[in-house]
């Protein structure tokens, strides 16, 4: 009985023995090589930054917008501060002009960043600095706009209206001066031929970010500009 035991025993390792013989061949004679890995062809990281940060900024002037929204005619309530009215005050033909021009902007820095790509220095530095005049513009025509608000009495501190408007307007104005400082910068290392083809993803982002100031004016416009009327 012991003598069939150790039989088997014998077996059962000459099995295995050479089991791992023969495994141990097969990787002398084909090496195991790890798994190709395919390239990320996802979002870097300062992409992912910029949609963080641009969905922060849509909860920001959503709750801007919300709060113009709820106060629209309050001053005319009990209990309100009266006039002026959004009606009597905004100029609606010149706003609409400063629009057109926020907008060329929004087409003017799609076609600079497209130049870039295109390898076209000279053609991206034109459409840059198109889109840069195009915000000063903008911000020049909000400008006295403001100035006839407050010479007409039109202070913040006037009525719910007055405050809501300067807030939100002031926002979305003080979004589009990061925007043309920044693009100024961008343009300064342009003439410096320091931005090309190669490192033109911090174009990239300030485009994103200059097309989302310009979404959210679309939405401002509508809001004060012609349902709040």
């Amino acid at each position: 009985m012991v003598a069939l035991l150790c039989v088997l025993c014998d077996s059962v390792v000459s099995f295995f023995v050479e089991i791992i013989d023969v495994i141990e061949s097969r990787i002398a004679a084909e090496p195991l090589k790890p798994p190709a890995i395919a390239p990320y062809r996802g979002l870097s990281a300062a992409q992912w930054g910029m949609i963080a940060f641009l969905v922060s900024e849509v909860t920001f002037f959503s709750t801007l917008v919300m709060v113009y929204i709820v106060f629209i005619g309050a001053d005319e309530r009990p209990g309100g501060r009266g006039g002026p009215k959004p009606v009597e005050v905004l100029s609606l033909q010149l706003v609409a002009v400063t629009t057109l021009c926020l907008l060329s902007s929004s087409a003017a820095i799609h076609f600079a960043e497209r130049s870039l790509r295109r390898g076209s220095e000279g053609g991206f530095r034109w459409w840059w600095t198109a889109t840069i005049a195009l915000g000063i513009v903008f911000l020049g025509g909000t400008a006295y706009e403001w100035r006839d608000l407050i010479a007409h009495g039109l202070t913040v501190q006037r009525n719910l209206f007055a405050t809501t408007y300067y807030t939100l307007v002031g926002f979305h104005g003080a979004h589009v001066t990061v925007g043309v400082i920044v693009m100024l910068i961008v343009l300064g290392l342009a003439l410096c031929r320091h931005v090309n083809a190669e490192n033109s993803h911090g174009v990239e982002l300030v485009s994103w970010y200059w097309h989302f100031v310009d979404g959210v004016w679309v939405v401002v416009f509508t809001v004060v500009y012609l349902v709040g009327r």
